[in-house]
C-alpha cells in the first residue's frame, strides 16, 4: 500500500559543511593530477590519425626526431579499439619503435562493417600506411596481436614470411603455425585465462617448440604472465616487457625497459574524483517529493526473477537464429535485449512507478553527463573510444531505452537507501546479473564473449549506483544511467 506524501514538494539536502568542502578540493585536485598523468604517456612521441586505403582508422606513435627505426603494427581483439591497445603501443613507441595502431572494420572509430575478409585487408592497409611513414625502416615491421588481433596476425605473417620479421600473440586464438611460419613467433597468455594459455601451448607445440633461433627466423617462445586476464593482460608490465624484449632480440638490439602504462591507475582516480565531486555536490540537487518509495511486497524477488526471464528468452531466441547480431551490433544488441527483459519483470512485479516530472528529465539528462565526463572522456584515452560514429549514433537511444525498466526498478529499489544499502543493492545486483549473463553464455550459442567483460560489471554498476546516488530521484536515475549505459554498449561492441 502506498501512503500519501507528507512533505514539501521538493527538500533540499544539508547545506555544505567544511568536510564537504574539502571533499571538493580534493576532487578537483584528483581529477586534474589524473588528466596530467594520462596525457604524459604520450609526451616525447610523435603521434599521427591517419586513414587507410578503405577508410580505416590509423594512429601512428613514434618517438620525436627518429629515424630508419623498427616497426610495429598493433592489432586489438572483438570489441577493442586503439585506446585498447596503447598499453603496448606507447611503451613500444618510447623504446624506438615506429607504432601502428588500427581499428578493425565494426570496432572503435571504423564506420565499415565487419566481414569475413576485414582483418586482412585492415591489416594490409595498415602495412601501406606504416611504409609511407618516413622515420621507419621498412625491412623491419613487425606484428602483434590480441586475442581475436593474434589470430589475424599470425595468419597474416604466415601467408607472407618476407614481409614481418616477427610476431607477438597475446591471448592467442588459432592460426596455421609451422616450424617456419610465422617468424620468431611469441605467444603470451595471463594465468587466469586457461583457455588462451592452452591454445599458447598448442600453438607453440605445433610450431615446433621453443627456439631460440631468432637470427634465423625460427625463434619460438610461450610466456605466461602471471595474475592477469583477458583484459588486464593488456595493462601489464609483463607482458609489455616481454614483447619489447623478443623484438629487441629480433633485430639485435640492446637490452631495454619498458616505460611503465599507469594509464589504468589514473583513470581509477579520476573516476574516483568524479564520484566524490559528486557526492559532495549533492547537497545543490532537490531531493524527489516522494519520500516514500512505491514498492511492491517481496519487491527484490523481481530482479532474480526478471534474470531467469531474460536467460530463457535469449536461450529461445537463440533456437530460432542468431540472436549475436540483433540489432546490428554483434553481442551488445542482445545484451540490450536481456536487460530489457530483466527489467521489465522487476519493474512489473517489484514497483508502481510514478510519473516523471520536468524537473526528473532535467536532473537525468545532467547526470548523463556526469557520467560522460567521469567515465567516458577519458576512456577515450586509455580503452574506449567514446565519442560515436553515426552508424553507432542511431543506435544509442533504442539500446538505452531497453535498459530503462532495469535502472527505473534499481532506482525505486534504492531511493531513499542509506550508504550501506546502496551497497548491498550495488552487491545483490552484481551477484544477479553475472550470475544470469554467465548462464546465459552456456544455454545461447553466440555470446560467449560477455563471459570476458565479467570484470567490468561490478565497476560499471558501482559506477552508476554512486553517481545515481548524488541526485536519489528515481527517474533521474534510470533516465542518466540508461543513456550512459547504452552508450557504452553501443561504443563497446562491434556494428554487425
Amino acid at each position: 500500500m502506498i501512503r500519501a506524501m507528507s512533505s514539501p514538494p521538493h527538500r533540499s539536502r544539508a547545506p555544505f559543511t567544511p568536510v564537504r568542502l574539502a571533499l571538493i578540493a580534493v576532487a578537483l585536485l584528483l581529477i586534474g593530477l589524473s588528466w596530467w598523468g594520462v596525457l604524459a604517456g604520450g609526451r616525447g612521441l610523435e603521434s599521427r590519425r591517419l586513414s587507410g586505403a578503405n577508410g580505416e582508422p590509423l594512429l601512428f606513435l613514434v618517438p620525436a626526431g627518429a629515424t630508419g627505426v623498427p616497426a610495429v603494427i598493433i592489432a586489438h581483439g572483438f570489441s577493442g579499439s586503439t585506446p585498447f591497445m596503447l598499453g603496448f603501443g606507447q611503451p613500444l613507441a618510447r623504446a624506438g619503435y615506429g607504432v601502428m595502431l588500427l581499428d578493425f572494420d565494426g570496432h572503435g572509430s571504423a564506420r565499415a562493417r565487419l566481414d569475413d575478409g576485414s582483418l586482412q585487408r585492415n591489416l594490409d592497409a595498415a602495412y601501406a600506411a606504416l611504409l609511407a611513414q618516413p622515420e621507419i625502416d621498412p625491412a623491419r615491421v613487425t606484428l602483434l596481436g590480441h586475442s581475436m588481433g593474434s589470430g589475424a596476425v599470425m595468419s597474416a605473417s604466415i601467408a607472407d614470411t618476407d614481409r614481418y620479421r616477427a610476431t607477438v600473440a597475446v591471448s592467442p586464438t588459432g592460426a596455421d603455425v609451422s616450424a617456419d611460419a610465422p617468424r620468431n613467433l611469441l605467444l603470451m597468455a595471463g594465468t587466469l585465462e586457461p583457455q588462451f594459455a592452452a591454445n599458447g601451448r598448442d600453438l607453440l607445440a605445433r610450431a615446433g617448440g621453443s627456439n631460440d633461433d631468432l637470427a634465423g627466423g625460427r625463434g619460438r617462445a610461450m610466456v605466461d604472465v602471471p595474475n592477469v586476464e583477458h583484459i588486464t593482460i593488456l595493462f601489464s608490465q609483463t607482458a609489455h616487457q616481454a614483447a619489447l624484449d623478443w623484438l629487441n632480440r629480433t633485430f639485435d638490439l640492446p637490452a631495454a625497459t619498458a616505460a611503465p602504462d599507469r594509464r589504468v591507475v589514473w583513470y581509477v582516480a579520476h573516476l574516483a574524483g568524479w564520484l566524490m565531486l559528486l557526492t559532495a555536490l549533492a547537497p545543490l540537487i532537490p531531493v524527489a517529493a516522494t519520500t516514500t518509495p512505491r514498492r511492491r511486497p517481496w519487491f527484490w524477488l523481481g530482479l532474480p526473477l526478471g534474470a531467469v526471464a531474460a536467460v530463457l528468452l535469449l536461450a529461445l531466441l537463440g533456437r530460432v537464429g542468431d540472436v549475436s547480431r540483433l540489432g546490428g551490433l554483434l553481442v551488445g544488441g542482445a545484451l540490450a535485449l536481456w536487460f530489457g527483459a530483466l527489467g521489465v519483470v522487476w519493474l512489473l512485479l517489484g514497483f508502481r512507478p510514478p510519473w516523471p516530472t520536468g524537473r526528473d528529465m532535467l536532473w537525468g539528462l545532467l547526470l548523463f553527463v556526469a557520467l560522460t565526463l567521469a567515465f567516458g572522456v577519458m576512456a577515450d584515452r586509455v580503452w574506449l573510444p567514446w565519442w560515436l560514429t553515426p552508424e553507432r549514433l542511431l543506435r544509442w537511444l533504442p539500446v538505452a531505452a531497453a535498459a530503462l525498466p532495469w535502472l527505473l526498478a534499481a532506482g525505486l529499489a534504492q531511493q531513499g537507501a542509506s550508504a550501506r544499502r546502496r551497497a548491498g543493492w550495488w552487491l545483490f545486483q552484481t551477484v544477479v546479473i553475472v550470475a544470469g549473463l554467465l548462464l546465459t553464455v552456456v544455454v545461447t550459442p553466440g555470446m560467449g564473449f560477455i563471459a570476458l567483460l565479467m570484470p567490468l560489471i561490478p565497476v560499471i554498476l558501482a559506477a552508476m549506483s554512486l553517481a545515481g546516488a548524488a541526485v536519489d530521484r528515481p527517474w533521474s536515475y534510470a533516465l542518466g544511467n540508461a543513456l550512459f549505459f547504452g552508450w557504452l554498449l553501443v561504443a563497446v561492441f562491434p556494428l554487425a
